[in-house]
């Protein structure tokens, strides 16, 4: 299995996957998508364990990716990766069927709290 890190940033999506690893997380394969328009037809074609995603990205964004998915009846496990962490963005990732949100900065001890029980 593996997981899906979507961000339009290449330093970002390393940055996430190397926490990812330091987290704890390291027996899961890695792939990537530099969008959202990309992400959504990456996980529609190979559904992954889990999809880390961005919220603003060219193409299309996290929320719309999310929606996206939950549309084409996909209940993958989705979380945003953002440096917006406001309330209001917070209680649309939940309404669109996000199972959290990480607000940048984060550490690998964030990580593991938030994906433990996702990918237990």
């Amino acid at each position: 299995m593996h997981i899906l890190v979507v961000d339009d940033s290449k330093v970002m999506r390393s940055i996430v996957t190397r926490t990812l690893r330091q987290a704890g997380f390291d027996s899961y394969d890695i792939h990537e998508a530099d969008n959202g328009r990309a992400g959504l037809d990456a996980a529609l074609a190979q559904p992954p364990l889990l999809v880390l995603s961005d919220w603003n990205m060219p193409e299309m964004s996290g929320i719309e990716f999310l929606t996206g998915l939950r549309d084409a009846g996909s209940t993958v496990p989705f979380g945003f990766v953002t440096s917006e962490g406001s309330d209001e963005m917070r209680g649309r990732a939940e309404s669109a069927g996000a199972s959290f949100l990480i607000a940048k900065p984060f550490t690998a001890d964030t990580f593991r709290d938030a994906l433990s029980e996702v990918l237990s």
